[in-house]
């Protein structure tokens, strides 16, 4: 088993995504820690505690960043996932609470202590990514891999023509983290668009007839609904955050370029992830995916 942690921004597709990993017997997810982004801190928190609650786990969470790094936070996309981050459905309160350690502390504990095993999976902004090594610089030698579900390297962004939401949110995070030297493997636009989640599933869910199917049906649909907005047709909503859970299960999902991407700071471009052939350090860029073969296999292990 891989020893993952997962680092959420719990909205409706990290609570796909946490599915998937809690259901994935190739993962050891030791722990799941938060930050601020498709919600406040507080909602993030509240609805990881909840989803890991529900996939009957007892994976401890760790509450992180409440802001980015430098610049203050942006709008919160309730557009998109719900005043709640989790499409307005009702869920009771979890039972259990986060860990009093830190995120940024759990992240430097566990890599120091298990050098070369731990998979870092951000599936939101990178700021308790980018805390991390800013406080203990020493662990970027000591990741296994970083798989970051974000940017958008050739393709058009998501929530400015140039940039996608996770890096949008927090540029300088991510430019920090790119230019660090870690193991990245990108997961961005470039391929999670490709991996549309249909809604014929939806029905299927709902007949599954359990607490969690349904709820995961109706959750999804605000999403889709969302997605319709922006992309009248589409027929479903892509699978961003669980594709690089995927990627980690089973890397053969995808193919990957060797690339340097920096991250623009300023101006209408800011949040753009740029790929050069040029320069140091050079991160793993997916650049295409087994779209269905994924899609099964994530259909197979979500519930």
């Amino acid at each position: 088993m891989k020893p993952v942690i997962l680092d959420v921004d719990t909205g409706i597709d990290d609570a796909l995504a946490i599915f998937y990993a809690l259901h994935s017997p190739e993962l050891d997810v030791i722990g799941l820690t938060t930050c601020f982004g498709n919600n406040t801190i507080e909602k993030t928190t509240r609805n990881t505690l909840v989803i890991v609650e529900m996939a009957g786990k007892s994976v401890p969470v760790y509450k992180g960043a409440d802001q980015p790094l430098n610049r203050e936070t942006r709008h919160i996309p309730t557009h998109v996932h719900g005043d709640d981050g989790l499409g307005n459905c009702p869920i009771p309160e979890p039972s259990r609470e986060a860990e009093d350690e830190h995120a940024v502390d759990f992240i430097i504990r566990q890599v120091k202590e298990r050098p070369n095993e731990i998979t870092l999976i951000p599936v939101g902004p990178l700021t308790n990514l980018a805390q991390a090594i800013e406080k203990a610089p020493e662990i970027i030698p000591l990741f296994k891999e970083v798989i970051i579900m974000g940017g958008a390297v050739f393709v058009p962004g998501n929530v400015t023509p140039h940039s996608e939401a996770n890096i949008y949110t927090d540029p300088e995070a991510a430019a920090l983290v790119f230019a660090s030297g870690l193991p990245i493997t990108v997961v961005g636009l470039d391929v999670t668009m490709k991996t549309l989640l249909p809604q014929t599933v939806l029905a299927d869910w709902q007949e599954k007839g359990t607490e969690e199917s349904r709820f995961f049906a109706d959750m999804t649909h605000y999403y889709m609904q969302a997605y319709e907005t922006f992309l009248p047709g589409i027929g479903g909503c892509a699978l961003h955050d669980p594709l690089a859970v995927g990627v980690a299960v089973n890397p053969d999902f995808v193919r990957k370029e060797s690339w340097h991407v920096k991250v623009i700071l300023e101006g209408e471009e800011t949040g753009k992830t740029v790929a050069s052939p040029a320069g140091e350090p050079k991160v793993q860029v997916c650049t295409d995916v087994q779209a269905e073969t994924f899609l099964d296999h994530f259909l197979g292990r979500v519930l």
